[in-house]
């Protein structure tokens, strides 16, 4: 395992950026080795004196982006740049849209990130109370291997919220909390084996990537305006479909009740057909009643449901969740019950506590309000734009997609905004398919700034793509 001295001498950026970009840039230039043992979030946290969430959520950053590969109960590893760009180029020479645009030395003064959240608002002293707490009940219990599964009582308070706000009826022992989506997805592959898996096209390129390096044939759909096109689901001989009906990452596209029924038609036509339902971002609607989930609606057990916590209370805490159909728990408990719990038995607690005790409710209902008023106060923004560009997949989660009305291309909006001082995210990079047509379309989310950002930022891009 390799040491990191990384400066944190720039005042303006946070130092959760300043780990993150110095590490990937270590890792483009080669400094960093392909499969180099990164060090813990514990180490490096005490070696530059921050906070371990500070150092997380740079890990997390540079996860979701494919510079780092977290190996259960091992670590973070360098990924093999090689094939992360290939990735990017098998398509077209555009930017890769999950990367930092090219800045030449000059600073993104605003940076319309997808993924960000609004740290600012997360209820530290809340979540400081329940640590504080949960270490001095002097429960040794907490100290000792628990559940492989995750505690019981956490177990049952997700029940509780799925039922309630998702519409997913479900039992303690049908859910597995794990560390992150990637780990469950890893050990969905030895629960299910080797299939062909359908994956929407566009797409969340880190499922992806996870899917391929452990040898699954991934096949991409196209998708209409209602989601992934069932007749060439059909046509893929795919035998597990990935999909986000509830808000599609990265288009946005809410699933309708009769592209659900034709899904779980399709899943129910052949023994050993399952549909994988990414449940992102489902918390956060603006348009109509919430939607239920799919796996509500599944009758015949072919629905298994992945859940996370990132979006809804932070992704440092590393917490994701998979409900399995009934006849799938005991193949679970054959092939994958000796593994132990990912996640630590007092961040379970904490977690637990913060569930059952009414905090989440509280929060989620106040960062709905708040990413609320930043969604509209975006959209009456972008009122400058609206004779140059479409507006899409605005009814829910945390970005918008803008798609130029004049044809003006991907790489040209990007390049602009770049010279205004400004970061948006193309749409290209997230396709699998080859297309040689030309993306026009950028991606803005706006999570992570403040109104005045917004508007700032709309205002340099509205000169800017004149």
């Amino acid at each position: 395992m390799m040491e990191l001295l990384i400066p944190l001498s720039d005042k303006s950026a946070p130092f959760y950026e300043q780990i993150y970009r110095f590490i990937k840039e270590e890792i483009r230039q080669g400094r960093i080795a392909a499969h180099t043992k990164l060090p813990s979030t514990r180490r490096l946290s005490d070696r530059l004196g921050v906070s371990r969430s500070t150092v997380q959520l740079a890990y997390d950053q540079l996860v979701a982006e494919g510079y780092l590969e977290p190996e259960a109960c091992r670590g973070y590893f360098a990924a093999e740049i090689d094939v992360l760009l290939s990735l990017g180029e098998e398509r077209t020479n555009l930017p890769e849209a999950e990367d930092p645009a090219q800045k030449g030395g000059q600073e993104m003064e605003i940076d319309f990130s997808p993924r960000g959240i609004d740290l600012d608002n997360f209820p530290f002293n809340t979540w400081r109370k329940l640590s504080r707490e949960t270490l001095t009940m002097a429960n040794k219990n907490l100290f000792t291997s628990g559940d492989p599964r995750g505690e019981p009582a956490l177990r049952q308070a997700i029940c509780r919220y799925l039922q309630s706000a998702r519409g997913v009826f479900c039992r303690p022992d049908q859910l597995i909390v794990g560390a992150g989506s990637e780990y469950l997805l890893m050990l969905l592959n030895q629960i299910l084996g080797n299939h062909v898996i359908a994956m929407e096209d566009p797409t969340y390129k880190q499922a992806y990537r996870v899917f391929r390096r452990l040898g699954h044939p991934v096949v991409p759909v196209p998708m209409d305006k209602s989601g992934m096109e069932i007749k060439a689901l059909r046509e893929s001989d795919a035998e597990i479909a990935y999909i986000m009906p509830s808000h599609q990452y990265p288009t946005g596209i809410v699933m309708p009740v009769r592209r659900r029924q034709e899904l779980l038609a399709w899943a129910g036509e052949a023994d050993g057909r399952y549909i994988i339902e990414d449940d992102y971002d489902s918390e956060f609607r603006y348009r109509g009643k919430p939607i239920p989930a799919l796996g509500g609606s599944d009758r015949e057990e072919r629905v298994i449901y992945l859940g996370t916590f990132s979006k809804s209370v932070a992704p440092a805490i590393r917490v994701s969740f998979l409900v399995l159909p009934e006849h799938l728990v005991l193949r679970y408990q054959e092939n994958c019950g000796f593994y132990a719990s990912t996640v630590s038995r007092v961040d379970q607690e904490i977690l637990r506590r913060f569930l059952d005790e009414g905090h989440f409710e509280r929060h989620l209902n106040r960062m709905r309000g708040l990413y609320r008023n930043k969604h509209d106060k975006l959209l009456s923004e972008l009122e400058r734009l609206q004779d140059r560009f479409w507006v899409q997949g605005d009814m829910a989660g945390l970005h918008v997609l803008l798609e130029s009305k004049a044809g003006k291309t991907e790489h040209e909006l990007l390049k602009k905004a770049e010279q205004a001082g400004i970061k948006v995210y193309g749409l290209s990079s997230y396709f699998l398919a080859q297309d040689e047509r030309q993306s026009h379309t950028v991606i803005l989310g706006y999570a992570n700034l403040t109104p005045e950002q917004i508007e700032e930022g709309i205002q340099r891009l509205n000169q800017a793509w004149r």
